[in-house]
């Protein structure tokens, strides 16, 4: 297991070992962002080198990529130890890079921003404390009330009711079953790799170089989910028609209130595929966390994307953040 070493701080290989320390921290502090759970994470790491340790009683998860230190994460812990432990993260990455600039901590919670404020100075307002920081608006999670996506009820879901009525209707004979590494987990990479030729085939030529850039990494966070599926506290669902694989999504608990969706790839040919896993999804993971939300993940940046997932009516918009040091 390698280690990275910076000024007294020994950073830790971030790796399954990390996982046990990682959830014990996560409790500590209560955000709906897809992005706090450590799946969501190692899963995502796959192609990259992450590295962690305790800095004054939190959990600090950095990345190093081109020989460049970041944090993916904001120092999660208690929020009394937070302001001290953003400091100490600041001068570990500094101390590393080759120029300042390149230290960041990313996909920071709103709520989470009370924490670049100094506990000790009582009184003071929070602008004033963040004048230290460069504080820089990033995309957004989309969250939806898990009922809303199982009923599907009113004029504005009535076209995912179509498509799920559709699909049923032409494909009755349809199975659906828990994702399972060994029996599912060459179907899941075949499907993967189809969705991957049917998109870049309908998409404009223009956007291509950018999408298989991305497709890249989720690649490979794919085969990292299938391989360690049995170690992350995650569920996943697959959808077979006429003995083929057309489509698989995989989840997780994000907090006592809200559950996540990692990943969802459906074959493009089948109509209403999409729709129907989906919400079958929503009703295993109500089952399963007992949750009230569910959270999509962000868009990527990608319009089209966006467009669909705003056409499922979030219940909220959470922003993430990243933050820089003057």
């Amino acid at each position: 297991m390698s280690t990275l070493t910076i000024g007294t701080y020994k950073l830790k290989h971030f790796d399954l070992n990390a996982k046990e320390l990682m959830d014990k921290y996560l409790k500590l502090i209560s955000v709906d962002l897809s992005d706090y759970t450590f799946a969501g994470n190692y899963i995502w790491l796959s192609t990259a080198t992450g590295f962690y340790t305790i800095v004054n009683d939190t959990f600090c998860l950095f990345i190093l990529n081109s020989g460049e230190l970041t944090m993916l994460l904001p120092p999660l812990g208690k929020k009394n130890n937070t302001y001290k432990a953003i400091l100490e993260c600041f001068e570990i990455m500094n101390k590393h890079n080759s120029n300042k600039n390149y230290s960041k901590i990313e996909y920071v919670h709103e709520n989470i921003l009370e924490g670049f404020v100094d506990y000790l100075e009582e009184g003071t307002l929070i602008y004033e404390m963040l004048k230290d920081f460069i504080i820089e608006k990033k995309l957004v999670d989309y969250i939806y009330k898990v009922d809303d996506l199982i009923s599907l009820k009113g004029d504005s879901y009535k076209s995912k009711r179509n498509e799920i009525n559709k699909f049923k209707k032409i494909y009755p004979e349809f199975s659906l079953e828990i994702l399972n590494k060994t029996k599912h987990g060459n179907d899941v990479l075949n499907l993967f790799n189809k969705w991957v030729k049917d998109r870049t085939t309908y998409m404009p030529k223009e956007e291509v170089e950018i999408f298989l850039d991305g497709i890249y990494f989720e690649r490979f966070a794919i085969k990292r989910l299938i391989n360690d599926y049995e170690n992350l506290d995650i569920i996943g669902l697959v959808i077979y028609i006429d003995g083929e694989i057309k489509g698989f999504t995989v989840g997780e608990k994000i907090n006592e209130n809200t559950a996540s969706v990692i990943i969802e790839k459906t074959d493009f040919e089948v109509l209403g595929c999409a729709q129907f896993i989906f919400r079958e999804f929503t009703k295993i993971l109500k089952d399963k966390y007992n949750i009230e939300y569910i959270n999509v993940g962000d868009d990527m940046g990608f319009e089209n994307l966006k467009k669909v997932k705003m056409s499922y009516r979030p219940n909220k918009l959470i922003p993430k953040y990243t933050i820089y040091q003057k």
